[in-house]
This record gives structure tokens, sequence and C-alpha cells, in this order.
């Protein structure tokens, strides 16, 4: 039978399915009938034909010459290359490419150290599956802790690290170490005399040390809620209402001091806290603006007298003035006439009088009332 090879192929001949040798390009013949068999294949990536084993097509000068036979350590990490230019991971542990056309390559990566080296690059670590290697990203603000098998190994601040998956079993925690606000909104309590309110307090804190809050803190958040409600109760408990609205700084100074005590217990630092509202029942809050409308209506009513008293008592030292300085009185009166004679739109004079003393008469004013 005849068969004929390409210049891109290669035919595996066998006889009686014993691989015998490989041929290239050119037109062979082999016999049927003598068990000969010939398997053609392109010359192009990744071997296919390994119906036989590698070992025994190895014996061949023209096999080994025409492909590249790579394989992975226990341990490594394979990384495949097509004419220098990375393409793959290499998810086995054995491969064998035609590297005639094409230029083929696997750089083995050792996966023994815990830390992924630098001549692993981004690249690279985009094309492994995720199994095989762990990230962790610690931003600004931020710090982390790495375990080894469950045992803290280091601290590390903002980055990015990657570690393999191999020897250990690799964790991670980030804790964000800037400060953050804790809000209790709506915190009912019951004041010394027994009114009811509810109260909106904030707080300010951040973590003072990272080892420390991991091995004693589980649910800060929840913790620090509770320790801030009960810090709340125990001090504004002791004062009545009106207390209360009147020493509301005080009072916060009070709860930021409670709290100052604790934070040994929570790993934070506590920076601030304060109330912010103090919300009344409805019926407290009526009575509160009831009197706080007659307060500011007595506060009215006095100023309306106060101003009463000054303007009597201005009118009563010009009247003195005028009483004791005849030409000031007369001032004044021509003052009055002026405003009359701005509103005035025709003024009539009759008879010899003179101009000033009819408009004096019809002011309801004569010189000798004025004598008088």
């Amino acid at each position: 039978m005849r068969y004929i090879i390409r210049d891109n192929q290669a035919g595996f001949v066998l006889k009686n399915g014993v691989f015998k040798k490989i041929i290239f390009s050119g037109t062979y013949h082999f016999s049927k009938l003598l068990g000969y068999q010939v398997e053609i294949e392109d010359m192009a990536g990744e071997l296919d034909y390994l119906d036989v084993p590698y070992q025994v097509l190895a014996k061949d000068t023209g096999f080994l010459e025409a492909t590249v036979h790579r394989e992975i350590p226990d341990g490594s990490a394979g990384f495949i290359y097509v004419n220098g230019k990375l393409t793959s991971f290499a998810n086995r542990k054995e491969y064998t490419f035609w590297n005639v056309f094409d230029k083929y390559d696997i750089k083995i990566v050792s996966m023994e150290e815990p830390v992924i080296g630098a001549e692993v690059t981004k690249q690279m670590i985009s094309l492994m599956p995720g199994k095989f290697y762990t990230e962790m990203e610690v931003k600004e603000g931020e710090t982390g802790l790495i375990y080894y098998d469950n045992v803290l190994k280091r601290q590390v601040p903002k980055g990015i690290y990657r570690f393999w998956n191999h020897k250990h079993k690799i964790t991670y925690q980030v804790f964000d170490m800037k400060q953050k606000e804790l809000s209790i909104v709506g915190q009912e309590i019951l004041t010394r005399d027994k009114i009811g309110i509810r109260m909106n307090v904030s707080c300010m804190y951040r973590i003072r040390d990272a080892v420390e809050f991991a091995a004693a803190i589980s649910d800060l958040k929840g913790q620090l809620y509770s320790a801030v409600q009960l810090a709340i109760r125990e001090i504004v408990g002791n004062y009545k209402l009106d207390e209360i609205l009147e020493a509301k700084e005080k009072i916060s100074g009070e709860i930021y001091a409670a709290l100052k005590e604790r934070e040994e217990m929570f790993c934070v630092n506590f920076l601030s806290a304060g109330i912010k509202d103090i919300i009344l029942p409805g019926e407290i809050r009526e009575i509160m603006n009831s009197v706080l409308v007659a307060e500011k209506a007595a506060q009215a009513n006095v100023i309306s007298r106060r101003e009463e008293v000054a303007s009597t008592r201005s009118l009563l030292n010009t009247a003195k003035l005028m009483d004791e300085n005849r030409t000031l009185y007369r001032l004044k009166e021509l003052e009055y006439l002026e405003r009359i004679c701005e509103k005035v739109g025709e003024i009539s004079v009759n008879g010899s009088a003179g101009m000033i003393e009819q408009l004096g008469k019809m002011m309801g004013t004569t010189r000798e009332k004025s004598a008088d």
C-alpha cells in the first residue's frame, strides 16, 4: 500500500501493532499483508499519537530530533512557551511537543518555598488555576497577618502577596487600621427621675494591635456596641432629665472616659465619644415646648417694658430741655411744622398775620399759649 507523507507530517510505522520507526515527507510503500500499518499525524502542537509509550518512541533517533519532551517534577509548576512566548500553564506532569516548525519549551518553577518568587510574573499568575496559589492584597491603612497551617507566620504592610498552596495551607487576615465610627442609634434609657428617653451616641476608634486583636477578638463591632450601650446606661441613668439637657457635653466626656477605661479589653484606642441627639417622649416634648414658649413670652414682655421705660425717660428728658430752653422749644416746633408741610399739597395764607403764626394756629397753638 502506498503512503504519501507531506512536508508538515510524520508517519508512525507499525508492524503487527509494534512500533518500528518514524518516517517523514515522501512516498512510501508498505504491505498490509505483511502486517504493516502507518499512522500519519501533522507535526504541530502537542503530540497526539501516544498509543505507543514515549519510552518506546524515544528509541527512534528521528523522533527525538523532531520532538521535545518535558516532565514536571513533584512540587513544581510548569509554564508552556511557544517560540519564546508564554502561552499556557502546564496542567499535567508530562508533555511531548512537535519541535519542527514551532519551538516549544516548558519553564519549571519550584513550589517548595511558600512565597512565590519574583521569577513568576503577573502574566504567569494569570494563567494559573486558583487552587495552586493564594493571593492577598493589603491596601493603604491596612495590615495583614499570614498563617501557615493556621500558625501565624508574619505581619505585612500594604502590598500584594502570593503564596504556593503546595507544602502549607495558607490563610490570611487583613485588618483595617484606620479610624472607624460606631453609632448607637435610638438607645432607650430611663433617667433618674424615671423618664424614658432615647439617645443617639457616636464614638470613633481604631484597632491598636492587629496580632493581639486577632488572638483575642472575634466580633469587634458587636462587642463594642454592647460596651458603649452599657456605658451610656450606667452614666446617663444617674442624671435627671433637666440635668441631661443642661450638661450634654459633660455627660459626653464621662462616656468617653468610661470607654477609655475599657479599651484594653477590646484591643482598640477610643478617639472620641459623644451624644449626638436626645429624643424625648411626645408628652414631655410638648411640655418642654410649652415651657419654652412661656419663657420666651416672658422675656419678650420684659424687653417690651424695658423699651417703654427707656422711651418715656427719653421723652421726659426732652421735655425738660425744651422747658428750660425756649429756643430749643421753637426749633422743635419748626421741625414739626416742616414735617407737616412736607405732606401738605397747598397752603393758603390770609390776613395780615405772619405765615409762621398762621401755621401755628393750624396746629392749635399760638404764641400767647406758648408764652403761657
